[in-house]
């Protein structure tokens, strides 16, 4: 069980927004005030709800307390970008230095091997990256579509302390944060 300082359950501060734009200025001021991403949680995927919970959700209000709720943590936007690009980027690459290797088994040069895998992967990798990142953000929209269509997006804020605490709340409700309250997690979550 995680413990705060003062020796009990872990309580978070949890809010709900009505735009992602509030939502994403609450966390951009909770990082800046020393809270860190792994503190910060935000409602899974509708599928991933209905999965854990048995059945689907008409308000996210019906969660907001529900420790049973699955949740994805936080990351930030261009971390998330980032890993995409490299990913696909290294499979663009693999693609293109098994044409490479080709050329070089034909009895092609070494030099004309290196040069067909860096156009292949310079020019698919970067069309294959660009469609796939958008496929990837676009399932992230329709899960936040969802949400909002069910009440808003839910944030999750972990805090160690009473200070911690106050300070959460504070933020959330500053940047829109509805029914912004404070909560203990049961043992074990």
């Amino acid at each position: 069980m995680t413990m705060n300082e003062r020796g009990g359950a872990t309580r978070e501060a949890v809010g709900v927004f009505a735009d992602a734009g509030s939502m994403q200025a609450a966390i951009d001021e909770l990082l800046a005030s020393g809270f860190g991403a792994d503190a910060l949680n935000l409602l899974a995927s509708a599928e991933a709800v209905e999965t854990k919970l048995g059945h689907k959700y008409r308000k996210v209000a019906e969660l907001e307390d529900d420790p049973a709720v699955p949740r994805d943590h936080y990351a930030p936007v261009a971390d998330v970008e980032q890993a995409d690009r490299g990913a696909i980027g290294a499979l663009a690459m693999a693609g293109a230095l098994g044409a490479g290797g080709a050329v070089v088994i034909s009895g092609g040069a070494l030099a004309a091997a290196a040069l067909a895998a860096a156009l292949g992967a310079g020019t698919w990798g970067f069309f294959i990256g660009e469609v796939l990142t958008k496929f990837v953000g676009s399932d992230h929209a329709e899960d936040m579509e969802k949400q909002l269509a069910g009440g808003g997006l839910l944030l999750w804020v972990r805090c160690a302390d009473a200070a911690q605490e106050a300070r959460a709340q504070g933020i959330l409700k500053e940047h829109s944060g509805r029914d912004v309250h404070v909560h203990s997690l049961p043992a074990g979550k």
